[in-house]
């Protein structure tokens, strides 16, 4: 079983930012330039953990709002309850939180410090490669050559 800390080393543990004082504008474009779908509000000076913006944010939260994201402040519209793992916690678990609380991101945090973030991607190809491993396996078990 992948935990979080092996995905992290993995895919790496760059994780993009901004800050709550941001306009919603600035996150998107933010956004598109990472190829990312959300965002971690942090300040930069404590690195406190803040929330999360992410596109369903903007699209629910925004645009259905009538708002424009360049009058509109990150900390206005962002996610504040943050859903987290530990890194000892696996794929599996990841993955049944994320259906569990229909979020799509999920910081990894050790002893308060932030480790990283992972998308439900992540999650799926870790719990996809577990399972072609495990079949493989058993067809190998299977077919004798064990």
């Amino acid at each position: 079983m992948k935990t979080m800390r092996t995905i992290l080393t993995q895919k790496g543990r760059t994780v993009w930012t901004i800050s709550p004082e941001a306009t919603v504008l600035e996150a998107l474009k933010k956004m598109a330039d990472k190829n990312v779908g959300a965002l971690l509000v942090m300040d930069e000076n404590d690195e406190h953990l803040y929330g999360i913006i992410s596109e369903r944010d903007v699209a629910r939260k925004l645009d259905i709002q009538g708002r424009r994201a360049a009058d509109t402040k990150v900390k206005e519209i962002m996610t504040h309850e943050i859903v987290a793992l530990e890194p000892q916690h696996t794929a599996e678990e990841a993955m049944a939180v994320m259906i569990d609380k229909h979020i799509r991101h999920l910081p990894v945090i050790e002893n308060d410090k932030l480790m990283g973030l992972i998308s439900i991607g992540d999650v799926v190809k870790a719990v996809i490669k577990d399972q072609k491993f495990t079949i493989d396996q058993l067809v190998k078990y299977i077919v004798g050559e064990y």
